[in-house]
């Protein structure tokens, strides 16, 4: 299997073919033999991993073939995926805008056809942004629900092994090979939605609502707390992620934009952090208690177009980004982007959010709304 020239800027290694399900992993994930470099220069003189990563070999496991590494935002530390060392992946559907990140090359690789499923990881959305800005499923499992074994950085408070793939049901049988406790769950009869209202384009607002309405009892409801939530989910992934790789700046092989957001986490103090810790509980009562409710919480997974690759040269196109994913990392709580169709030639993409534990049956009721994968790219 040969991806098209346009595509090639995706793949680190391979893709190889063989039996099973064709699957690509993202490069902080470890692949015996190989070396991680999570998308930065400044690693690439890590000797192989001498092992592969818990999700890997569960996929090996299971009959997959691997069938190659994809690059990524360098350091994970991004939302764009753009990346000036190792080239930044093609959006196959939407060619002139970002892939979205960190995992970038996962949501690429499924979107052009060239794996059945792909392995990213999500700290502050980087499963699901992806997803949206490429038009496919992205999947952030409940904290912890997945090992993160064999991963760089190997220590994180809101980091998640997550699978990409064109269908729910693909989703799940990567769940299945990657949890060893995954038991599935049969679609529920009646289902209850709470839809809430966050800052959207109007456009993106009401396509998600009536998506969600198609599969379920919707109420609009409010969740209070998002915008602490992700301005503490921020000082957290910033403490932790400068506490990973802060050392690596001094090699001046870091990339200009995640170079300038290690030097700004320097900056985040440790009253930052505690308060952070203190939204991080109310927060998560917060989604609790809207979930002893609802079956699940929906609303949109980007509030606005993903930005072309031109716009994404200022920093400031990627702040909304995250402002509705970012918060359920903080949780901790399962959830998954589905592409329901586009709103003037961009990618919509809806978000749902179930009980910390649930994720089968967060999965199952995403299995009865119908998803939008445009065709394949030329």
């Amino acid at each position: 299997m040969t991806p098209a020239p346009a595509h090639r800027a995706i793949f680190l290694t391979g893709p190889h073919d063989g039996p099973g399900m064709r699957v690509a992993i993202k490069d902080c994930i470890d692949v015996a033999g190989e070396t991680t470099t999570a998308g930065s220069r400044a690693l690439a003189g890590r000797p192989p991993a001498a092992r592969d990563a818990a999700v890997v070999a569960r996929l090996r496991a299971a009959g997959c073939t691997i069938a190659g590494r994809v690059t990524m935002h360098e350091l994970a530390y991004g939302v764009t995926g753009v990346n000036g060392w190792t080239g930044t992946p093609i959006n196959p559907f939407y060619p002139a805008l970002v892939p979205g990140g960190s995992s970038s090359g996962s949501a690429a690789a499924v979107a052009a056809g060239l794996v059945d499923i792909a392995i990213g990881t999500d700290t502050g959305g980087s499963v699901r942004v992806p997803a949206a800005c490429c038009g496919v499923v992205g999947f952030k499992p409940s904290f912890g629900r997945l090992s993160r074994d064999g991963l760089t950085p190997s220590a994180s408070s809101l980091d998640c092994v997550g699978p990409f793939a064109r269908s729910v049901a693909d989703i799940e049988r990567a769940m299945a090979m990657l949890a060893p406790d995954w038991q599935g769950a049969p679609a529920p009869q009646t289902p209850r939605i709470a839809v809430i209202a966050t800052p959207a384009d109007d456009n993106i607002a009401t396509m998600v609502l009536a998506a969600a309405q198609a599969g379920a009892a919707c109420t609009l409801a409010a969740l209070p707390g998002m915008e602490a939530a992700q301005l503490a989910g921020l000082h957290i992934i910033g403490r932790e992620t400068a506490n990973a790789f802060a050392a690596l700046l001094a090699s001046g092989l870091v990339g200009r934009d995640v170079h300038d957001r290690l030097t700004a986490a320097a900056r985040i103090s440790d009253t930052m952090l505690a308060e952070a810790e203190t939204v991080r509980a109310s927060f998560t009562a917060a989604v609790d208690a809207l979930l002893g409710e609802f079956d699940a919480i929906a609303l949109p997974t980007l509030p606005c177009p993903p930005p072309t690759l031109l716009a994404a040269a200022d920093p400031a196109a990627a702040i909304p980004m995250t402002a509705n994913c970012r918060p359920f990392n903080l949780s901790g709580h399962p959830a998954i982007a589905l592409p329901i169709g586009e709103a003037g030639g961009m990618p919509v993409s809806l978000q749902l959010v179930g009980q910390r534990g649930g994720d089968e049956a967060l999965c199952a009721l995403a299995r009865t709304i119908p998803v939008f994968i445009k065709g394949e790219p030329a």
